[in-house]
């Protein structure tokens, strides 16, 4: 009969096998953390879901009699050493083109990059808000007490005046959240 081997492997084979899977469980976890956001964004944009608004390139086909107000918001993180004015609110018939404008200032003495990320509510109503330009997702860098417009170009879609679940809604509420870049 022949002598086989059964004896495991030395525990210094084994500890070095699980330091490379639990190094490759981390590093997956790490890349997945990274990617999760601008999977999500897309997904958003794409969906109209969570009140993400869409992207044009230009206005609607018409405009039609109804108007909607569009109210602008914006929060600042408390460790952000700037201050945001957001645009005054906007009450415009559906399909018109709009400009208004945020206005950004640093309060520090020192350069300061910042990105904003956004949010329609209600959030039915995301999938008919169409921006054409926006400052949204890009990073803005202030120098030490500049102050900054920020313009953001939007039409809001006439199909949004065939949705019954929208039909007493007035106003629409467009909302930034600044953070550090």
């Amino acid at each position: 009969m022949a002598n086989v081997n059964l004896t495991a492997p030395a525990p210094d084979a084994r500890n070095k096998k699980l330091a490379i899977i639990l190094l490759c469980v981390v590093a997956g976890m790490v890349g997945l953390a990274y990617a999760a956001v601008p999977i999500y964004q897309i997904f958003c944009q794409v969906t109209g879901y969570g009140g993400t608004t869409q992207r044009a390139e230009d206005v609607a086909v018409g405009i039609i009699d109804r108007e909607m107000g569009v109210r602008f918001t914006a929060s600042v993180d408390a460790a952000l050493p700037i201050e945001v004015k957001p645009a005054a609110m906007s009450v415009d018939k559906i399909g018109s083109k709009v400009t208004v404008v945020y206005v950004a200032t640093n309060l520090s003495d020192k350069p300061v990059g910042t990105t904003a990320g956004f949010n329609v509510a209600p959030a039915v109503a995301g999938s008919y808000f169409n921006k054409i330009e926006c400052f949204c997702f890009t990073e803005q860098t202030l120098a030490p007490g500049e102050v900054k417009e920020m313009p953001v170009v939007y039409y809001v879609d006439p199909e949004l005046d065939l949705d019954k679940e929208l039909d007493t809604i007035k106003e629409i509420t467009l909302f930034y959240a600044f953070y550090a870049s």
